[in-house]
């Protein structure tokens, strides 16, 4: 059963009034309104409405600071670090933003780091911001532990994605190429299990270490990594970069996403930003050779999906399940 199609705007309202009615300050609401209103345009129902009646509870719990100050620092002229205040990733992001694209610019290169963070969204729409100042942008976050090593059954390393935006020179994107170390998104299983839906073959272990279709059991166990230890190497990259340099506590360490244990999950994030002029005369030129050897024969661009659902939904709005809307609605009470 579905309610009739919403705009976008009314989905960012929606989760704006979700988060303030719980106890979310209103800038750091509006900052999370906004990214759940982005994931489901481009149709990532994982990171949008679903998450909502999450946040709200994580805000209510104590889990998540919905009124903390982010703290912002520049102990080098490339460098840019932010204490999230076990708050929202997604208004920490914000405050350091202005003076890490601004550092990228007046040095070639700037990182800005986050630390006491939480869940920050779809990482490909902080890459896609990045591109779109004309920047070249790689983002890294880890997530709390949810996949062994290989020939292990722990889980050490969270899902960890990383992000690629590029700039196509016109103050777009040419490409965001977003990724995770495990074979599908945490998320995804959490959707799946919530839903009552079988996980695919190869997506995790149980565990005691075999495979299994039963996402409750995939919860309990361990996520698979792409491409076997190679993936798990991708996840380590980004747990260097988003934990270890960002200060943040390690996956293995860090508290659910989920539920209401384990405190705030106190995860990071690390971007770093390219001023491209500054290493390359032709960088667009070739960028664009790039994506043309890709389309010219058919191929598809990473992320290609994501913005056929951009069009469709920016044109005939957001499909919402009645249930979770009216559990929603329920929240801004």
């Amino acid at each position: 059963m579905t309610v009739p199609m919403m705009t976008l705007a009314a989905v960012e309202q929606l989760c704006l009034r979700a988060l303030t009615a719980a106890g979310a300050s209103a800038g750091n609401a509006a900052a999370v309104a906004r990214s759940t209103m982005l994931a489901e345009r481009d149709g990532i129902r994982s990171h949008g409405l679903l998450y909502v009646p999450i946040y709200a509870e994580h805000v209510r719990c104590g889990k998540v600071d919905g009124r903390a100050r982010p703290a912002v620092s520049q102990p080098r002229p490339g460098a840019v670090v932010v204490d999230a205040a076990t708050g929202f990733a997604h208004p920490a992001i914000d405050a350091g933003w202005d003076r890490f694209i601004a550092a990228a610019r007046v040095n070639g290169v700037a990182a800005m780091t986050v630390f006491n963070s939480y869940n920050c969204g779809v990482l490909g729409h902080h890459a896609e911001r990045i591109a779109e100042a004309g920047l070249l942008g790689l983002c890294t976050t880890h997530a709390p532990a949810s996949i062994a090593p290989p020939g292990g059954r722990l889980p050490v390393i969270g899902t960890n994605p990383f992000a690629l935006g590029v700039p196509d020179g016109a103050g777009g994107a040419a490409l965001v190429l977003d990724q995770s170390a495990s074979v599908v998104a945490k998320s995804e299983i959490l959707l799946r299990s919530r839903e009552g839906r079988p996980i695919e073959p190869g997506w995790a272990i149980d565990e005691h270490g075999a495979g299994t279709l039963d996402p409750a059991a995939a919860l309990k166990g361990s996520m698979l990594p792409a491409g076997g230890h190679k993936g798990f190497g991708v996840g380590l990259l980004v747990e260097t970069l988003a934990s270890c340099l960002a200060g943040a506590v390690l996956s293995k360490e860090a508290s659910p996403f989920s539920g209401t244990t384990g405190g705030p999950p106190r995860t990071g994030q690390c971007f770093v930003a390219f001023e491209t002029s500054a290493f390359s005369a032709g960088f667009s030129r070739q960028v664009a050779s790039l994506v043309e050897a890709i389309v010219g024969q058919g191929g598809r661009l990473p992320g290609g999906g994501r913005q056929a659902a951009r069009r469709r939904t920016e044109r005939e709005g957001v499909l919402v399940d009645a249930g979770l809307a009216n559990r929603i609605e329920v929240l801004c009470c």
